[in-house]
């Protein structure tokens, strides 16, 4: 049933609607507001180091009392990044002699992947909900998770890999269209580009796993909601829609770039940080498009470009700082974040109505 179901009696919220834990985008403000509408709010912490994001858990809880998502990505350590990075540092030496900065930096991981100091993190702040990205944790650091209570939801791209998490013995698969904006979740080495749209890839997952689906991708309006629905998600998960939002925090030329969206304005590219992820085009991403298989491993590849969306002046800051977005962003709409959610429902609700009337 909608707004209400059995899933969003476990994670503690009134309507089926999740804020997406974007890191670098999301703020505990943005992610109270969705929580006090009734949603789930989330905060992307896979960047953050864990005294940021035991610290961005706890101004959350400062604001809200109800329930939060916290999100971590589940990577690989790079290794050998000197030597696998060298042909990208080459290839970026001239924008950085452009810019006056120098040698493009030795390559390094600005952040590391889930480790046993987040599970310290979460056994005291204890989150109603834990996701991951990239897939899960060592089984080590899962099976303390598991022991914590949260709910844990994690991404999957594939019917493979909804198939494998609900092996491992997740609560909820957030399935990730290729509409999403960001990185991708992929984990079992899919070509990205091969993997299938949102309203392909739902009912295949919620035909195949037993779990509650979480629909994610191009979901902006009461419309794709009601869709979701109707092909068997449980919740929606939106991303995009919530970036105009006055809580979150973009960049103003991400803002401008999200306010005069197109439906063809973006592609998957992994120049930005080594591993793909949908934003908005433009002249980074055009100059190096023929040598996506240079970047360096993830994450080392935001060590290479990070100077440059530091050295930009403000002119030139949108042609290098990575812009994600959805392909749905031509119709998100710019309000309070708590406005939206109620929008949200709303409108899910009169589609509904209409839809039982034809």
């Amino acid at each position: 049933m909608w707004p209400s179901n059995e899933l969003t009696s476990r994670l503690g919220i009134d309507v089926a609607i999740i804020q997406a834990p974007m890191a670098g985008g999301n703020t505990p403000a943005l992610s109270s507001a969705v929580s006090n509408a009734g949603g789930l709010g989330s905060l992307g912490l896979g960047t953050s180091s864990v005294d940021d994001a035991r610290a961005q858990i706890a101004e959350h809880v400062k604001s809200s009392n109800r329930s939060l998502n916290a999100n971590f990505f589940c990577h690989d350590e790079p290794e050998q990044t000197e030597d696998r990075s060298a042909a990208m540092r080459a290839r970026l030496q001239p924008w950085y002699d452009e810019m006056e900065l120098g040698e493009v930096p030795l390559p390094h991981a600005p952040f590391t992947t889930f480790g046993a100091e987040h599970v310290d993190m979460l056994k005291t702040l204890s989150p109603k909900v834990v996701s991951f990205h990239f897939g899960l944790p060592e089984p080590d650091l899962y099976q303390a998770v598991r022991e914590t209570d949260a709910v844990i939801l994690a991404s999957a791209t594939t019917v493979s890999e909804a198939r494998w998490l609900e092996a491992q013995g997740v609560d909820a698969i957030i399935a990730q269209g290729l509409e999403a904006g960001g990185h991708r979740g992929t984990f079992q080495g899919a070509d990205p580009t091969a993997q299938p749209g949102l309203f392909a890839l739902l009912p295949q997952i919620t035909s195949a796993v037993d779990l509650p689906v979480i629909a994610a991708g191009g979901i902006v309006d009461g419309r794709t909601i009601a869709a979701a629905l109707a092909l068997g998600a449980s919740a929606v998960q939106i991303g995009t829609a919530f970036l105009l939002c006055p809580e979150a925090y973009v960049h103003p030329a991400h803002r401008k770039e999200l306010a005069s969206a197109r439906d063809d304005g973006t592609r998957l590219t992994q120049l930005f940080s080594g591993r793909p992820a949908r934003g908005f085009r433009n002249a980074y991403m055009d100059t190096f498009e023929p040598f996506e298989a240079d970047a360096a491993p993830f994450p080392t590849q935001l060590s290479l470009t990070g100077p440059l969306r530091k050295g930009a002046g403000e002119s030139r800051v949108g042609d290098v700082m990575s812009l994600w977005s959805g392909q749905s962003a031509s119709l998100i709409r710019e309000m309070p974040a708590a406005d939206l959610t109620a929008l949200l429902v709303a409108e899910t609700n009169a589609q509904l109505s209409r839809l039982a009337k034809r």
